[in-house]
């Protein structure tokens, strides 16, 4: 999804979606841990016997009731979070998000002078820790100034979800049954391009929140082992939450080990900012996998995305990339400049060539480095496509990057498409895919979720990524996951392997 709104948009509905409890739903599949939760965190929680729901919530927290059959202790958080509040893993307990539910207040675009009378809120949630919402209206939002810190590990992630889930009625095609996450930060972006920054503010697309600011390294905390599934919200044409949405979100916020899980909108969309991403897993997003917008100048390393199967939105994209607003000469456009390295995108069995498994468009100064791009037999889609002159213009670069696809190139891009692919050195760009699924893989849809590299895609020489990107790392191989023996996404995932559903 593209558009940024730079008017409020209409308040949210805080209905939520009355569910009835449908019997024990406590997950234990291998990195996805225990609903109930009875270790990882950093501090001992009691012990309750299996099944047994917590007698009360703690402090700051509201007690509204049980879940999943009368099992878990569900303790709402507050929708308004002004100042410290942490989220403590504690056994026969789940947290509920309701509404719109705030990290502070926008503080502004500058950091020395905040808004008169706004509040900071500190969120910190400790590993293992399992949250829910309900609906549609329900998102956690992180304001300009504030700050989350959501940080799991790898055998006891953080687990965002929705009621559904919770409660067991949830299948491997449910998406779309809460708000998802917003970090809203005071990072440049495009809407203001380059003649004041500072004076930056635009809305979050899906929300009434601000961003932007000329604050290149701002932070809005730290994310790490972090699972957010089955989120996703279109609150209008055109106007939706994501899984993970972060606008003018600067460097100095850390993001890495995230997992977004069927989201009925894109996996993770970046409005500007600076913000870098390492070890990104996005499997069925019914739009984008990433997507970025509004100038995003930051860099995104070791990323896996496989997409929905048929019958899903037809315009869909593991990648698409694009800065706005292109009514604006390129010269003093304020582009995206986003920098890839060690993503493996398989895309679906798409029906018509509406879109690619990797789309650049409206003036982004890419750049893909160490990269495959493939999908299943059969499919319509290109590999790979650049929309737009400026795009091309505005430089483009492809370096070792594999493409394994029935169709390379879009056949409305072709030419601009090969020009810039064939720049570049060491790229195939009609490949055959020797992925492989993981020795006990599962299907997203009916689809083989293959993303392991085989011969071919090792036999591909790699860029010294660190050259190109200071936030990179070097590495021996071309693509997210190297052989079997590399399992960066192994233990704090879930729905990759038999047995791990989410």
């Amino acid at each position: 999804m593209t558009g940024i709104r730079l008017t409020t948009l209409l308040a949210l509905s805080a209905s939520a979606l009355t569910l009835a409890a449908c019997g024990a739903a406590e997950v234990a599949s291998p990195g996805e841990g225990d609903f109930g939760g009875t270790g990882g965190g950093t501090t001992t929680p009691p012990t309750l016997p299996p099944g047994t729901p917590a007698a009360d919530c703690p402090t700051g927290f509201a007690n509204v009731g049980t879940v999943a059959g009368g099992t878990l202790r569900a303790c709402q958080l507050p929708q308004q979070i002004n100042g410290n509040l942490t989220v403590p893993l504690r056994a026969g307990t789940i947290y509920s998000i309701n509404g719109r539910t705030s990290v502070g207040t926008d503080m502004g675009v500058d950091p020395a002078a905040p808004i008169s009378g706004s509040v900071q809120g500190i969120l910190t949630i400790e590993p293992g820790v399992r949250l829910f919402a309900s609906g549609g209206s329900d998102y956690l939002l992180v304001n300009r100034g504030s700050q989350l810190f959501a940080e799991g590990t790898a055998s006891s992630p953080i687990v965002f979800t929705s009621r559904q889930n919770v409660e067991g009625t949830t299948t491997v095609d449910s998406m779309g049954q809460w708000g998802g996450i917003v970090l809203a930060g005071r990072a440049p972006q495009a809407n203001c391009q380059l003649t004041a920054p500072v004076t930056c503010t635009g809305t979050v697309e899906g929300t009434s929140a601000f961003y932007g600011g000329n604050t290149a390294s701002d932070n809005s905390g730290r994310l790490r082992y972090v699972q957010i599934k089955f989120s996703g919200f279109e609150i209008s044409t055109g106007n939706e939450l994501q899984g993970l949405t972060m606008a003018g979100v600067g460097s100095g916020t850390v993001v890495e080990f995230i997992q977004v899980y069927n989201s009925s909108d894109d996996g993770i969309e970046i409005f500007g900012g600076n913000v870098n991403l390492r070890r990104i897993v996005i499997n069925g997003a019914d739009d984008d996998g990433l997507d970025t917008d509004t100038g995003w100048r930051g860099g995104a390393q070791f990323g896996i995305v496989t997409q929905r199967a048929p019958g899903s939105t037809s315009r869909s994209a593991g990648f698409e990339f694009s800065a706005a607003p292109a009514s604006v000469p390129l010269a003093t456009r304020y582009v995206s400049q986003p920098k890839i390295a060690n993503w493996t995108l398989v895309g679906r069995n798409a029906p018509t060539d509406a879109h690619t498994v990797a789309h650049f468009d409206t003036g982004t100064d890419a750049t893909v480095i160490n990269s495959v791009f493939t999908s299943v037999t059969g499919s319509l889609a290109g590999c790979m496509a650049i929309n737009d002159a400026d795009t091309a213009t505005s430089g483009v670069v492809f370096n070792s990057v594999f493409m394994s696809c029935p169709i390379s190139y879009r056949a409305a891009n072709v030419a601009l498409s090969t020009a810039a692919f064939t720049a570049g050195t060491n790229n195939t760009a009609a490949g055959t895919s020797t992925l492989t699924a993981p020795a006990s893989g599962t299907t997203l849809t009916n689809q083989v979720l293959t993303f392991i590299n085989g011969a071919n895609e090792n036999a591909v020489t790699p860029v010294a990524a660190a050259s190109v990107y200071a936030f990179f790392q070097n590495t021996s191989y071309i693509g997210a996951v190297q052989n079997a023996s590399d399992t960066w996404w192994q233990g704090w995932t879930c729905g990759l392997t038999a047995g791990a559903s989410c």
